[in-house]
């Protein structure tokens, strides 16, 4: 009896089309290998208009030190990531009781001033700042889209209309929920629990690389554990690491951040203002 060819279903075709049409990319320092059907010029673009939304929408802080402050740190972060590609802009958003800061796609980052007593000092600063430029530079954002894109094609078999169509159908609200902001200014959206700890890791690296001694991140996440002591769910019931898997991956990783660390007499660590 001859052997019948195998016969695939129709759901396998369309998701091997959406695979193919979708480009391979992989994330800097750790080389996981992601999804990408979004292209970073789109990327780009959609990270542009989220960040004129926030600035639209938020109280900016004026303070020039504070400004100074944060620009220092954050210039230092991106001179590490090494994209001069990216339009890099630093601004401090003025809200004391949003502990957040947030990086976009094209170099735009912002921290709320919520964020300085926690962080304490410029190396607490950098490790927030790194964090946060890790998700952009490993493009976390494009990643969330893509895979939300993928979904969508294999679950209503346009993957040939999706390699078409690009972004041009993606809401300005999906674009801010992938790229980890709320529909509230202030409000950030967790990451998958691999992404943020994938930012954690890049992160440490970055400050590294930036002059600011890496040891210092396992005392901003403690502190962060205090201030948010209570009211955390717990880590099975939440996309973010809890405070106790974070600092023991931190740990894990130091050695291998150490060796991008070399001490820089010009790199200060001053205390931020609002700091104890």
């Amino acid at each position: 009896m001859a052997n019948r060819p195998l016969r695939r279903s129709p759901l396998a075709i369309v998701s091997s089309a959406v695979l193919m049409l979708a480009g391979c990319a992989t994330t800097p320092y750790t080389n996981r290998s992601q999804l990408m059907i979004v292209s970073e010029g789109e990327e780009m673009q959609l990270g542009a208009q989220a960040y004129h939304q926030v600035l639209t929408e938020s109280k900016i802080e004026k303070d020039p030190r504070v400004n100074e402050m944060v620009r220092r740190v954050g210039q230092r972060i991106a001179e590490a990531a090494n994209r001069p590609d990216y339009k890099w802009e630093f601004v401090v958003i003025d809200d004391p009781k949003t502990v957040n800061a947030f990086a976009l796609p094209g170099g735009k980052v912002a921290v709320y001033t919520g964020m300085f007593p926690v962080a304490e000092t410029e190396s607490g600063l950098a490790t927030v700042m790194g964090h946060e430029v890790a998700h952009a530079l490993a493009r976390h954002g494009a990643e969330r889209m893509s895979q939300q894109m993928g979904m969508q094609a294999v679950g209503t078999g346009l993957a040939v209309a999706l390699g078409a169509a690009g972004t041009e159908g993606v809401t300005q609200a999906a674009a801010m929920q992938a790229f980890g902001l709320g529909a509230q200014v202030g409000v950030l959206l967790p990451f998958s629990r691999s992404q943020e700890s994938e930012a954690d890791h890049i992160g440490l690296i970055l400050m590294a690389k930036a002059g600011y001694d890496p040891t210092h991140a396992v005392d901003f996440w403690e502190r962060m554990e205090k201030t948010s002591s209570g009211k955390a769910p717990p880590e099975y019931l939440s996309t973010h690491p809890s405070h106790g898997t974070r600092v023991k991956q931190i740990e894990e990783w130091l050695p291998e951040a150490e060796k991008y660390y070399s001490r820089n007499p010009s790199v200060t660590d001053e205390k931020l203002p609002g700091a104890a």
